[in-house]
Parts: C-alpha cells; sequence; structure tokens
C-alpha cells in the first residue's frame, strides 16, 4: 500500500506508519507539509490513501480533499489528529473526508483505511459499471439508428412493389390470392412504420438542440395546432393554466405535449375528451400534469406504458406501434427529468414528467427560473 502523510511532526508520523504496520499493511510512504508539496507528489504518484495531521503551521489537512477534487483524483482521505472537536470531526466528514482517527487512538487506523479503501473500492466499480452501461447503450442506440435507417430502403421497395401487384393484380387471381397480396401489404406497410418509430426513438437526443428558454405555453399552442384536427374530430376540450419558462428542447418539448394530449384523445372513452394541463414547482422542480377523463390504465400496466413497442390493445381497436410515451420518456430522461402515470381502468389517466429548475438567462445574467 502506498501512503501520502500529510504530517509535520516526524515523531507522529513514524506513529502512524508502526500503527499500520501492525494492523497488517505493509505500507510505502511520501510525507508532505505544505500544500505545494502534496500537490506535486499526488500529480506524480498513485496513492491508496492519504493519512492527514487537522492542524498544520501554514495549511490545514482538510484542504487535501478539497486538492484531490480539483485533481479529479479518488484517493480517501483520513484526518489524524491530536485532537479534533466533535463538531468539527462532523463537519470534515460532510466536507468529504473518509474518516478521522485521534493520535492517541492509533489501533484504530487501520480498521479505518481498510474499511476507506474498500469503499473506493466500491465507488470505482460503480462507476465502471456506469460507463460500461452508458457504453452499451450507445452502441444500441448506434446500432437502431444505422438498422433502421438501412432499412428504409428495402422496405420501401418491398411496399411498392406489394402494392403494385395489389392494384394490378385484385380480382384477376383466386380469393386465396388476393388475401396474401393483402397480408403481404399490411404486413409490409406495418413493418415500415415501425422502422420508421424505431429511427425516430433513435434519433432522441442525438439531433436535439441546445436547452434554451422555453416557453412552454407556446409549446402548449404549438402542439395543439398540431392536433387541430383530432381536436375537432372528437370534439375534445384542452384547458390550461399558466405554464412556466423552462430550459428545455423546444422541439423534443413540443413532441411530448403532442404525443400526450393526442393520447389523452386517442384513448377517451364515451363522453368527448376534456383534457387539463398544468405545472407545479415542487422543490427543485417543476411538475407537469396531462389529465384525461378517458379509458384510464389498470394499475397493474401503468409501469409497461412507457416501454417501446409495448401495447396494451389490439390495433383493431386503436392504431399505433406503442413508440409515443417511449419517446417521451426518453426525452425527459435526456432533459435530465422523469415521466409516470396515474391512472385507473375507466377513470381516466393523470400523465405527469418532472423537469429540473434550472438557471435561466436573461440579458447576460443567470437567475433561478422561478415563473409560473
Amino acid at each position: 500500500m502506498r501512503v501520502l502523510l500529510v504530517e509535520d511532526e516526524p515523531a507522529d508520523a513514524e506513529l502512524t506508519l508502526r500503527a499500520l504496520r501492525q494492523g497488517g499493511f505493509e505500507a510505502s510512504e511520501d510525507i508532505a507539509q505544505t500544500a505545494e508539496e502534496f500537490i506535486e507528489l499526488v500529480r506524480k504518484n498513485s496513492y491508496d490513501v492519504v493519512l492527514a495531521d487537522y492542524k498544520l503551521p501554514n495549511w490545514n489537512g482538510l484542504e487535501s480533499v478539497e486538492l484531490l477534487r480539483r485533481e479529479g483524483l479518488d484517493v480517501p482521505v483520513i484526518l489524524v489528529s491530536g485532537a479534533l472537536g466533535e463538531q468539527t470531526a462532523v463537519e470534515c466528514i460532510k466536507q468529504g473526508a473518509a474518516d478521522y482517527v485521534l493520535k492517541d487512538h492509533l489501533a484504530r487506523l487501520p480498521g479505518s483505511v481498510r474499511r476507506a479503501v474498500r469503499e473506493k473500492g466500491l465507488r470505482q466499480d460503480h462507476k465502471q459499471g456506469q460507463e460500461e452501461l452508458a457504453r452499451s447503450n450507445r452502441d444500441l442506440e448506434q446500432f437502431a439508428y444505422v438498422a433502421s435507417h438501412d432499412l428504409q430502403e428495402p422496405l420501401r421497395m418491398v411496399a411498392t412493389y406489394t402494392q403494385l401487384l395489389a392494384e394490378r393484380y385484385r380480382g384477376k387471381l383466386d380469393a386465396d390470392a388476393d388475401k396474401y397480396i393483402n397480408y403481404a401489404v399490411d404486413g409490409a406497410l406495418r413493418m415500415q412504420k415501425l422502422v420508421q418509430d424505431l429511427l425516430a426513438f433513435s434519433r432522441v437526443g442525438r439531433q436535439g438542440g441546445a436547452l434554451q428558454n422555453t416557453d412552454c405555453n407556446a409549446v402548449l399552442q404549438e402542439s395543439l395546432k398540431n392536433l387541430e384536427a383530432a381536436i375537432q374530430d372528437s370534439g375534445a376540450v384542452v384547458q390550461q393554466v399558466p405554464l412556466p419558462v423552462v430550459m428545455a428542447d423546444r422541439s423534443q418539448l413540443v413532441q411530448v405535449f403532442q404525443n400526450l394530449i393526442g393520447n389523452a384523445i386517442k384513448f377517451r372513452g364515451s363522453a368527448p375528451p376534456t383534457i387539463r394541463v398544468s405545472a407545479e414547482a415542487k422543490g427543485k422542480e417543476w411538475v407537469f400534469s396531462v389529465a384525461d377523463n378517458g379509458i384510464g390504465i389498470a394499475a397493474e400496466h401503468t409501469e409497461n406504458v412507457f416501454v417501446i413497442f409495448r401495447r396494451l390493445h389490439t390495433r383493431a381497436e386503436y392504431p399505433g406501434n406503442g413508440i409515443g410515451l417511449s419517446i417521451c420518456k426518453k426525452i425527459i430522461e435526456h432533459h435530465g427529468g422523469r415521466i409516470w402515470v396515474e391512472s385507473e381502468s375507466g377513470q381516466g389517466s393523470t400523465f405527469k414528467f418532472a423537469l429540473p429548475v434550472r438557471p435561466i438567462t436573461r440579458g447576460g445574467n443567470s437567475q433561478t427560473n422561478e415563473n409560473s
């Protein structure tokens, strides 16, 4: 084990190293007495742990935590001090120290070092796992994008020529032939739509713009304009309260509102759809709600509705491939938020999504978004 001691008393340094050896460690050490020496050593060498005296003549040993953070290094720091009040000890832990050991209780040091090194290993394993997961997700997205993009042309050819067969030979062959051609046309068109939906899903996050000040009232109006025909045909009534300005990709937020309101219209009950759009500030989030009086969702399916291509109804009942809510989820998570649904079968649904309150830039000055 390689140890960096932050200590100005040679006798105390020797006592610390002796405690480690008595605890079963074979330790090699370097000693830093100033912040400059500390930075020079951590830049040149790799250490398993830093053992820092709290009080030094020219600097505070706790500052080593911040210096390591600035250098981007994950090395546990254990404070070894002659006296450390309870309030100071708690503050040191809050600032990032792994532990503290009093110099008259050095028998505790080996256990504290083992625990700190073990926790560092767990952090590194977690970080590596997160990086591998992110890399795997990027690879999957790249595959989905390339596959769906490259499949577009051959599927277009299949769909075009099966439709041509249907037009030219319908009624000229036997009934079975007409049926088989219809199956081929329907299958080709559905596959084409699936590939288009997969391509749209894979593009979320790849082609998104920078997050900008976005007036959600204007976003909602654009969404309603896009849904104008469906709203008129269904007799839907859309109510809203004033919505906030958030940091978002405007076009993607339009897509979220359009999908949620479009679903409220599609999955309506016998009464004309009534849809209410609202938002409220909760802590560090804006929580948006899109509530409807539609057919609702059974409680056991409220998680499944966000899974790509997961459908709760047949195509004969409701058209579509089950991609819209998956896109909404991906967009919201891309913005650092979350989305969920509260619903009961036959009781309507309320889709909610939360976006973080971010600094809004106005006139060159950054301020927290609190307007509604």
